[in-house]
């Protein structure tokens, strides 16, 4: 069996009657400069039954080495590591391995940083001092294709919308969108790629394309890591 393309799934067997039940294991490579805390996480994972951490990496040309060597579905990655950022290393790693889901982990509850990630193509934005709580979701959120950031990130975000449309008697540009134009913005928020939207709603490829042109023209948007923001910061997705 094979998840994302060609990357290798690891089964597992577990006692359910005299059948057995297999269950299929998501590969994670985790990349923290900090020991301690990188092995906290690695026990957090390894207590899950569906995880499986298949690598380990000091720094981020290591991460980058090793996703080449292991194929792992999800990278989880620290974003100030040495000789490579957590950032540099997710463009590299998804210019190699573009099927590869990337969990960044930060100390930054920054807006500036989670665009940054999600321009290089990071799934999730969690911050350390919640990754215990949410580490687990974030992994089993990105490899069933969708986003995950931490609950303060979202909240945050959210807050900071709010305030700039109350400071600056700005309209809300969001009831501008038709209602087919919000479904798709959800889903392309979610992950969803062009032709994934197009099979759900039952629409053809271009005009799910003319549709997210629409939403980003009248949203003044740049672009899906944008658009992704700003449905976190409308409460859209979490």
């Amino acid at each position: 069996m094979e998840r994302h393309g060609s990357h290798p799934t690891t089964m597992m067997q577990y006692p359910c009657g005299q059948a057995g039940l297999t269950v299929s294991q998501i590969r994670i490579l985790l990349a923290d400069d900090h020991t301690i805390i990188r092995s906290g996480l690695r026990l957090l994972l390894d207590q899950q039954h569906d995880f499986k951490v298949v690598a380990e990496a000091s720094d981020g040309r290591e991460a980058v080495e090793l996703v080449s060597k292991h194929h792992p579905e999800v990278v989880v990655l620290d974003i100030g590591m040495p000789l490579l950022n957590g950032i540099e290393a997710t463009k590299q790693i998804l210019s190699k391995e573009p099927e590869t889901r990337v969990v960044i982990l930060s100390m930054h509850a920054d807006e500036g940083y989670v665009l940054r990630a999600l321009k290089a193509g990071a799934r999730a934005y969690i911050l350390k001092n919640s990754a215990e709580a949410d580490l687990i979701r974030a992994v089993r959120t990105v490899a069933d294709g969708k986003s995950f950031f931490s609950p303060v990130i979202s909240k945050m975000l959210l807050e900071d919308y709010i305030r700039q449309i109350r400071d600056k008697h700005v309209e809300d540009s969001y009831d501008l969108l038709t209602p087919r134009e919000r479904e798709i913005l959800q889903l392309l928020a979610e992950g969803r790629t062009n032709k994934e939207v197009a099979n759900l709603l039952q629409l053809s490829v271009y005009t799910v394309d003319a549709h997210r042109g629409n939403i980003l023209q009248k949203l003044n948007l740049h672009g899906v890591p944008e658009l992704v923001l700003y449905a976190v910061r409308k409460g859209i997705i979490q």
